[in-house]
């Protein structure tokens, strides 16, 4: 964690990916923009199990030093860029979480 006390926080994807060459230009400049914003990733698109819920065959966590970072992160113009490619190239969920 970042000093102050300050929690960090986890960026979860569920993502389906329709079209790969587009949605490969999206995590090109998706992985920029979260490097700049302090986001190191924990898990990229590794084996799973889907226990509850629907399935997407890919899932993506990073770990950013705040919620407040990872927000900053996808309303940044670098993220938003990108996300112009993933726009129809993929069906996702992402959410935010706060660690504990």
């Amino acid at each position: 964690m970042s000093g102050g006390g300050t929690k960090g926080a986890f960026w979860i994807a569920h993502v389906e990916v329709t079209d790969p060459e587009a949605y490969g230009r999206y995590a090109a400049i998706a992985t920029e923009a979260i490097a700049a914003h302090g986001g190191v990733f924990l898990a990229r698109g590794g084996r799973h199990v889907q226990l509850e819920g629907r399935d997407r065959a890919r899932n993506v966590v990073a770990r950013f030093p705040s919620l407040e970072a990872a927000v900053a992160c996808y309303n940044s113009p670098r993220y938003q860029e990108g996300l112009a490619h993933a726009r129809g190239a993929a069906v996702r969920d992402l959410v935010v979480v706060e660690e504990a």
